[in-house]
């Protein structure tokens, strides 16, 4: 019995009328997320110096493609933060020698953002030890429960 069962049978008892089934795919979503952050992820990124946040800018700019430099705007559209918070992450990168602010040569008043060679060398590193620890996490799914549950989160996101 995990979490999730145990909350549905609290409210089975309380409030018989209400139906289990999303309460407990809810409640697993969310402990399933906890979880993988906190006890797989989050020590991963740190054994890099990074924090989650800051791993994820350090990803976009790598994904970006070469030059690997992004603007402040597309780094936070991209990551879903405020700007405020981009800044902070930002701050901490650039201290830490993994990304630097360039002039942006077509906005005279702009900066880019861009991933240094410690920069790529670290996200490189992080990456393949993370997706590796995501194969881990995913393995005890058979390669067609995978591409199943992949499947049904992507058609769940896509609905909401």
């Amino acid at each position: 019995m995990d979490r999730a069962d145990v909350a549905v049978d609290q409210w089975a008892r309380e409030r018989p009328d209400l139906p289990a089934l999303p309460m407990a795919i809810f409640g697993r979503l969310a402990d399933a997320a906890e979880r993988v952050t906190r006890d797989h992820m989050d020590p991963l990124f740190a054994q890099s110096g990074l924090q989650r946040g800051e791993f994820d800018v350090l990803a976009s700019l790598r994904r970006s493609g070469k030059p690997y430099m992004l603007s402040p705007t597309q780094l936070y559209e991209a990551l879903m933060i405020s700007s405020g918070g981009m800044t902070n992450r930002l701050d901490r990168l650039e201290r830490a020698g993994l990304v630097e602010r360039r002039p942006d040569p077509n906005d005279r008043r702009g900066k880019l953002i861009a991933l240094t060679e410690a920069g790529q060398r670290v996200v490189d590193e992080t990456i393949a030890r993370h997706v590796a620890n995501e194969e881990r996490l995913l393995s005890v799914l058979t390669p067609a429960e995978q591409e199943k549950l992949n499947a049904l989160l992507k058609k769940l996101i896509a609905g909401l």
